[in-house]
């Protein structure tokens, strides 16, 4: 089971289960889990080789589908759904995979594609820094960025280091093992007509106007919107706008 933070009550609307992306974890989203669990209950996962969740060699969406059904079926079903970047093509998998589970699904910039980039100079990035010699987390700062990491993602990196322990909190061979399988999207018949919102940064290009007729073909009730002067990390850029625009559409 994925380890999870559950933040409120259960209440008389749909809990809310938020999948981040990679390299990510439950806690990356505790301003805005908390704030939406004022209207209902809100369970914020590590998926797999993230965070306190179990490791495996398998990170397939297939997987990661499972693993958020079970939580869901563990909670009560059904849920709405939010999932970002690679939460979001796991959120998508969920849907196809298991309709009943979820009531709405909310997609953070991603689509249901294969992207031709790559996450693995991340990965590399994070191997270089030489665990043993840290003192601080500002430490891991500094060697993060002689490896060519902007400083927003050295905070967000190393929000995923165990300091006491000088692990990372990510299983990184796994993740750059299954690189390939991350970057895709499964070749799937299956169609989920429920309502799903695609939620993205104005000034991402993670979700292009030649992504929308795939969209729709998987995800008919699709609905699309932006958030003006954000990227890809919608959340963390504009977290009221983002919030607003997710409340608005689980109270529709």
């Amino acid at each position: 089971m994925l380890n999870s933070i559950i933040h409120g009550s259960p209440t008389d609307k749909p809990a809310l289960l938020i999948a981040h992306g990679l390299y990510g974890s439950a806690r990356n989203w505790g301003v805005i889990a908390k704030r939406l669990s004022d209207e209902r209950q809100v369970i914020a996962v590590d998926m797999r080789n993230h965070g306190s969740s179990p490791r495996d060699d398998q990170h397939r969406y297939q997987d990661l589908a499972g693993d958020l059904a079970e939580v869901i079926a563990n909670h009560g079903a059904p849920m709405d759904v939010l999932g970002h970047s690679m939460g979001g093509k796991a959120a998508m998998m969920l849907a196809l995979q298991h309709p009943k589970a979820v009531r709405k699904l909310v997609v953070g910039d991603i689509a249901p594609v294969t992207y031709g980039h790559s996450q693995m100079m991340y990965i590399e990035a994070m191997r270089s820094v030489d665990l043993d010699s840290l003192e601080r987390r500002s430490d891991a700062h500094e060697q993060l960025a002689r490896a060519g990491v902007e400083p927003a993602l050295q905070s967000f990196f190393t929000q995923s280091l165990d300091l006491p322990g000088k692990a990372w909190r990510l299983n990184l061979d796994a993740l750059a093992d299954q690189m390939p399988h991350i970057m895709s999207f499964p070749d799937v018949s299956d169609v989920w007509d429920g309502p799903a919102l695609f939620l993205s940064g104005a000034v991402s290009d993670y979700v292009l106007p030649e992504h929308r007729d795939r969209i729709r073909s998987v995800f008919p009730g699709a609905k699309f919107a932006k958030i003006p002067g954000a990227g890809h990390w919608l959340h963390a850029e504009k977290p009221r706008e983002f919030e607003a625009a997710v409340r608005a559409f689980l109270n529709a």
